[in-house]
């Protein structure tokens, strides 16, 4: 389970409406979502991945520790919201180095994962990332053609987690294979979609298949109350709103179908099976 802490105002839909340079004067809703998010998942005894956008950080270091006091691992979004191959090599460097120390700032713990806004990882990010003392990326979708999503060199449709450099790895967002291509199985847009029973078959064709499931949603997903743009184009306002008032319904039922558990506590456990002895449970046996 993961959530992308990001206040409603900083999403990429909105983004022809809404200039960051107006962030500051726009009406803040992340901490109360996030709150909620965090009382469903006590309700569950689930346990998440949040990755915290550092302008949220900043602004709100109470819930960034009442994140961590609750047991969920704190990871970073970045720090201002841009689509990662937008920036230069050097303002990625900065914006993802700013994120990360804020966090461990407010918490005193390392920050080891890392999920680029809007998916947007490329492969020279890569290097940054590890230099920076990160461990793992959650950024990939093995999916259909996307106009934001970014891809990575040697990550393909079946590898749900990557070792991309030692000590480095990739752990991607869950898809559901379809023939040659695959659907976004994941969260977001298409979780408030697509009828909640049928996204459970799929979930569970996932896991039966072996592969780990990773969700991810974010707090402005369970706020249909939150300002409206009306100036939007169509296809960024379908995105967008679809379904918002179905969401917080939606995710209680999937919190209590499965189990869940951090992205972190996943990784960790498919490297222990990775490492184990050949023929041992667990093992590769090759």
């Amino acid at each position: 389970m993961s959530v992308d802490v990001e206040d409603w105002f900083q999403v990429e839909n909105l983004k022809p409406v809404i200039p960051a340079s107006t962030w500051e004067s726009r009406e803040r809703r992340v901490e109360p979502n996030t709150m909620r998010i965090l009382e469903l998942l006590e309700a569950r005894n689930a346990r998440a991945t949040f990755f915290i956008l550092g302008w949220v950080g900043e602004r709100h270091p109470g819930l960034v520790r009442r994140i961590a006091e609750a047991g969920h691992e704190i990871a970073s979004h970045g720090y201002g919201h841009e689509l990662v191959y937008s920036l230069s090599e050097a303002a990625f460097r900065a914006d993802v180095e700013r994120s990360k120390k804020s966090l461990e700032d407010l918490t005193g713990t390392a920050v080891l994962g890392y999920r680029a806004p809007c998916f947007s990882i490329t492969d020279w990010a890569v290097g940054i990332l590890q230099e920076l003392g990160f461990e793992y990326d959650s950024s990939v979708f093995h999916t259909v053609a996307h106009d934001r999503y970014g891809r990575l060199t040697g990550v393909a449709m079946g590898r749900p987690v990557v070792e991309l450099r030692p000590g480095f790895h990739e752990v991607c967002i869950s898809c559901l294979p379809l023939g040659r291509m695959a659907l976004p199985w994941g969260g977001g847009g298409y979780f408030r979609l697509i009828p909640f029973a049928a996204w459970r078959a799929g979930v569970r064709r996932i896991l039966g298949a072996g592969s780990p499931y990773v969700f991810y949603i974010h707090p402005w997903e369970i706020d249909p109350g939150q300002p409206r743009m009306e100036a939007l184009g169509r296809m960024n306002r379908f995105r967008h709103y679809v379904n918002l008032d179905r969401c917080e319904g939606r995710f209680r039922s999937l919190l209590s179908t499965f189990r869940w558990t951090s992205v972190r506590d996943v990784l960790d456990r498919w490297k222990s099976q990775a490492v184990a002895p050949v023929g041992a449970p667990g093992g590769s046996g090759t």
